[in-house]
């Protein structure tokens, strides 16, 4: 067995080739002062995590080295944000300040380290993770670097994750899959983003993830062989063209297809289009456009194409800088094949993203495809009137994957999310007139202002200076620019009426002979208010009552005592968990309940329920979720709602366990789908699950329409294994395609 020494010594040698390792993956240019300050902060991180190790036992300081060559190698950022990499961790994990960091590495590094560390840890209220991904992402508009070394620091978090135990593991996939890897494909790092999406399959539905990929490594000989048979008759034509080009054939992502799967409501059996074909050309920029186009002729001349699924990314760019032609042909066999034509610059950009777009500078004003979101983000960030939770949720619509392309009555186009309005598009253009908006013409047609827009839609906008925001309004809209100026507005006018309402609290405490200010807050809690200025708003309106403050509280001095408390019991330390208590449930509840361990306790602690958004049922993952005035929610791990809950109140999840059934049942929706064969379908369905199977049946609808029926099932069942083997037997029926449980 090797001596502490040696084990000391291996570990400084594996640390030190890991770092030459970074040295050598480095794509851009070094210099000599690059150099010397690349091997400073190496050695300042080793030294200031020497004592620090991983969950999986590793020496720390592995992890920035890491973190920093994903920076240079799958995103492409240069010496200065692979220093930043290095250093990411130290002011928040060691004794070393931002001051010591300002005053080794100088001002730009210092605040971009200040910008990838996480704040301290006190709040008052709402989210400490909505907290600190705003303080990431309000360095988005000052340095986009910050956001891409939090995204390689991201990545190699959620490749090691295998050491964290379960619960962390979910609400870190979680925050990946609400935050991050929207973000990723809004930065275009299409890498990054499949595999956070994969990863979060992975850890969220690890049955799911498994499964497919098991089937794609059965099929990737036929997969590899098709092809190459697909492109065979290609290769011909494009030697014709004179140019240099490579073809490439890969399956899609296991997320992806999983995505499909559901959609399309069809087993894996039946998805085609597993694989996309990739022609890549290498050819001058001026001449980018016209042979790709000459490409496209070839494919379609080869292989029948199908033309509504023509996807032009070439003459009008995603908002992410996506440049590429999409288009989907039918190959041997009969299959459909996804061909996707690009130029090696479009290609590096499609892979890289952002970072990309720094190295075409000079061929033409690559980054200004962001400008119009970056300054989204901007009117995001001066809008601090809002919590983070609600900046986040503003934020989040501002990384849309779908796109809708309209236009200025000039002809200027404009791109939106896929399911924007005209309002939408009058804030777009400006704060102003979406604020003053009144009425809205389409293609030259007066139109509702919730109207949605469509491709091609030319929009003008008319308004009016008396015209305001109005609460409806916030339901036309969908964009976090939008939201978040008329929250703005909204807040302005209720802080004016709200003055009357302050004035008469004011008038009211005067005479009870108490202090204002020594009291407003007891009261603004006492009638549920989070803000002064809404318990203002609700007295103004006529909404409260004031004389329930001589009836319910007694005066000490120039203080107001409540007269009782009810006595309740607290769920957890007011410091991890500020909010409201639970009260301790009466025994006949706990009867009826399976038996739990949450936070590995015994469950009877706790008022709890199974959450009927995804109805577990024993033996699947699940979380518990503490909320604020309704006790405790089992929910799956792979619940609709996951996601935002783990990622925006991550503070309120706990490990829950089951430890029995206690002979409880539970009821399960199935969605069943299959060829219509007539009358018989029902009762071949409802023998299957009745006779064969042994179950009840709760609810029985079923539709049929031209060869097609889908059934919706609400069964009885006892556990997960007996709920998947009700569901292969189903779907083994010759009549159903596909059987899949509804959340």
């Amino acid at each position: 067995m090797p001596s502490s020494s040696q084990i000391a010594t291996n570990e400084q040698t594996l640390i030190e080739e890991q770092f030459i390792k970074l040295l050598k993956s480095i794509k851009t240019t070094i210099t000599s002062e690059d150099d010397v300050l690349l091997h400073k902060a190496f050695k300042l991180a080793a030294h200031a995590h020497q004592e620090q190790r991983r969950k999986s036992g590793e020496p720390y300081i592995l992890h920035p080295i890491e973190v920093a060559r994903i920076c240079a190698t799958e995103i492409g950022l240069g010496p200065t944000a692979i220093v930043c990499a290095l250093l990411h961790d130290v002011v928040e994990d060691t004794r070393f300040n931002l001051d010591h960091i300002r005053e080794e590495f100088g001002v730009k590094i210092a605040h971009i380290v200040d910008g990838l560390t996480k704040l301290d840890g006190t709040y008052d209220k709402g989210s400490p993770q909505a907290e600190n991904f705003k303080k990431v992402l309000s360095t988005l508009v000052s340095d986009v670097r910050v956001v891409l070394i939090k995204m390689a620091d991201r990545l190699h978090n959620m490749r090691t994750l295998g050491a964290m135990p379960r619960h962390k593991q979910l609400k870190i996939a979680a925050e990946t899959q609400y935050i991050y890897a929207p973000l990723a494909h809004r930065l275009g790092l299409y890498n990054i983003k499949t595999e956070f999406q994969d990863i979060c399959l992975r850890i969220l539905e690890p049955d799911v993830y498994f499964e497919i990929a098991d089937k794609l490594k059965e099929s990737k000989a036929s997969r590899d062989k098709y092809i190459a048979e697909f492109i065979k008759p290609l290769g011909k034509k494009l030697n014709e063209l004179q140019i240099e080009y490579r073809i490439t054939g890969r399956p899609k992502s296991i997320s992806s297809i999983y995505n499909k799967i559901k959609i399309k409501k069809v087993p894996f059996e039946e998805i085609y289009d597993l694989f996309a074909i990739r022609i890549i050309v290498n050819v001058p920029k001026e001449k980018e456009k016209s042979i790709c186009w000459q490409v496209y002729s070839i494919v379609t001349d080869v292989h029948t194409p199908i033309p509504e699924r023509l996807k032009d990314w070439i003459t009008t760019p995603k908002s992410n800088g996506y440049e590429s032609l999409h288009t989907t042909v039918i190959g041997p066999e009969g299959r459909y094949v996804e061909v996707q034509i690009r130029s090696e610059r479009m290609d590096d950009i499609a892979e890289r993203g952002f970072a990309a777009h720094w190295k075409y500078k000079g061929i033409q004003d690559s980054q200004s495809v962001y400008d119009n979101w970056l300054n989204n983000v901007r009117d995001l960030l001066e809008n601090d009137e809002g919590d983070a939770l609600e900046f986040i949720n503003d934020f989040k619509t501002n990384l849309f994957h779908d796109e809708v392309y309209v236009y200025t009555p000039k002809g200027d186009l404009v791109i939106l999310p896929k399911g924007a309005t005209a309002l939408d598009f009058a804030f777009s253009i400006h704060s102003e007139v979406g604020a003053h908006c009144t009425a809205a013409k389409v293609n030259n047609k007066l139109e509702p202002l919730g109207y949605e827009l469509q491709n091609g839609d030319q929009v003008t906008i008319a308004t009016s200076a008396d015209q305001k925001p109005k609460e409806g309004w916030l339901k036309m809209v969908i964009t976090g620019k939008a939201r978040s100026k008329i929250r703005t507005s909204l807040r302005k006018e209720r802080r004016r009426f709200g003055e009357f309402g302050k004035e008469t609290l004011q008038r009211k405490l005067k005479n009870l002979k108490v202090d204002f200010e020594s009291n407003i807050d007891l009261l603004t809690d006492y009638f549920g208010f989070k803000k002064r200025t809404d318990l203002y708003f609700e007295i103004a309106s006529g909404e409260i009552d004031l004389a329930e403050i001589k009836e319910n509280f007694t005066t000490k001095g120039h203080l107001l005592v409540p007269k009782e408390k009810e006595e309740e019991l607290p769920t957890a330390d007011a410091k991890t968990r500020p909010f409201s208590t639970v009260k301790r449930p009466r025994k006949s509840d706990s009867k009826s309940q399976p038996s739990l361990l949450i936070g590995g306790e015994p469950a009877d602690q706790y008022q709890f329920q199974l959450a009927s958004c995804c109805n577990p049922v024993y033996g699947d993952d699940i979380f518990a979720f503490l909320t604020t005035s309704f006790g405790v929610r089992i929910h799956r791990s792979s619940c609709p709602n996951a996601t935002h809950l783990m990622a925006s109140y991550g503070y309120r999840v706990l490990k829950a366990e089951w430890v029995s059934n206690n002979n409880t049942s539970f009821i399960v929706k199935l969605l069943i789908t299959g060829i219509d064969a007539g009358p018989g379908v029902i009762e071949r369905l409802s023998n299957k699950i009745s006779t064969a199977l042994g179950l009840n049946i709760r609810s029985f609808n079923i539709e049929g329409n031209e060869g097609y029926f889908e059934g919706r099932i609400s069964i009885i069942i006892d556990n997960k294994n007996e709920l998947e083997k009700a569901m292969r037997s189903i779907k083994n029926l010759d009549m159903v395609s596909n059987v899949s449980r509804i959340e």
